[in-house]
Formats: structure tokens, sequence, C-alpha cells
């Protein structure tokens, strides 16, 4: 274990603490205050994610959304408004099939309520990551944090594998993170803020603060 490190991010994090259970308090509000589209709305930011920044993401869906083409539009009308996310055409298509796959009968958007039927948050993962195309692992980990569920799980970034290998939680980042390794390192995280007292979703923000200066998402 890194002890200097470790002082160093306990230090940070006795300082921005108030910030991180506020932001959790949001992501929660999410769920149990939200809607189906407010639920939505935080798996499109998750299949935006990969590769690309979060603010780009977060401003691609609000330009989609003020256009009025979020939940009509086809993947050239959608198209546009993602030139600040890496993949745009793919991660168009990505959206508009999670838009018409999130739909009842009705033509209703259901995400929250299809979400809500599939158990703990381990298996709400897993049906995300089998049924949610451009969602891995940490996509799906991401989302369920957004929404309040992230006290059991980790998002796998470059940023936080960075971090827990300087605290020697890993001997090295993987080069390609397999199901299998995703759950071994989660496992290896867990315990450690168990060690460190400090609950996985405040360690996933604290380490996220350290690489981009803000309490995100």
């Amino acid at each position: 274990m890194n002890t200097e490190y470790l002082m160093e991010i306990r230090e940070v994090y006795k300082r921005i603490k108030p910030l991180i259970e506020a932001r959790i308090d949001g992501y929660k509000s999410i769920w149990f205050n939200g809607n189906n589209e407010d639920v939505h709305v935080e798996l499109a930011f998750c299949i935006l994610t990969p590769q690309s920044k979060a603010r780009g993401a977060e401003k691609a869906i609000d330009g989609m959304r003020n256009a009025g083409v979020f939940w009509t539009g086809i993947e050239d009308d959608l198209i546009p408004y993602l030139n600040v996310v890496r993949f745009k055409n793919t991660k168009a298509k990505n959206l508009v099939i999670l838009r018409e796959f999130m739909k009842d009968e009705e033509g209703r958007i259901i995400t929250k309520t299809l979400v809500d039927k599939m158990g703990d948050v381990f298996e709400k993962r897993i049906w995300l990551v089998k049924n949610i195309k451009g969602i891995g692992y940490k996509e799906a980990s991401h989302f369920l944090r957004n929404i309040g569920f992230g006290d059991e799980i980790a998002i796998l970034d470059r940023h936080i594998l960075k971090n827990i290998m300087r605290l020697e939680v890993i001997d090295e980042i993987p080069k390609t993170i397999t199901p299998k390794k995703y759950l071994e390192i989660e496992k290896k995280i867990e315990k450690y803020c168990r060690e460190i007292e400090i609950p996985m979703d405040h360690f996933d923000l604290l380490l996220w603060y350290l690489e981009a200066g803000e309490v995100f998402k």
C-alpha cells in the first residue's frame, strides 16, 4: 500500500467530501425523483463517454435535446451534435437503437421501468451489458453510479486505473479488461475501500477529482 499517496488523497477527501456527498445525493435524486426520460438521458450520456470527455458527452446530449432531435431524430439528425465525441456515427446509431429498444408498445420511453425490474445492481449491470448496444462493464457501471447505485461497483476508466496502480491496489494496468478481469479488479477496489474506510462511490469521485479538478459525472 502506498501510504504516502494515500495520505495525500485523504487530505483532499476531507476537503471535498461535502461536494462528493452532494453529487451522490444528486445521482440518487435522478432515480428516486426522476422519470423514465430522466434515466434514459443518463444511459444515453454513458453511451457517448467511451474515449470521449464527459463534458463533451453532456454538451452533445444538451445540444440534441435543445434542438428537439434527441427523442425523435434519425441518425443523420443526431450526428451534427456529436462532433464533440469520438465515433459519432456509431454513437448516433447506438442512441437511436437505444431509444427504440426502450419504448413500450405505445411508443413511450420505459427505461427506468425496465432497469428497475432487473434485480440488484450486479444483475442490472449484466442485463445492460447484454442488451444495450455500446455499453460494456465500464459504461454500465458509470450509468448505475449516475443514478445512485454506485456504492458496490467500480468505474474502471483510465483515471481510476492509473490511480489505483499508484496506490498499489493493482500491480499494473491491463492492456485489455475482460469481464472476468473487470470483476477481479473491482473486488480489489472494494477490499481497499473497506480498509481505508472510504465508500466506493466516494472513492471513484475522489480519484476523478484528482485528475479533472472537479466532481462531475
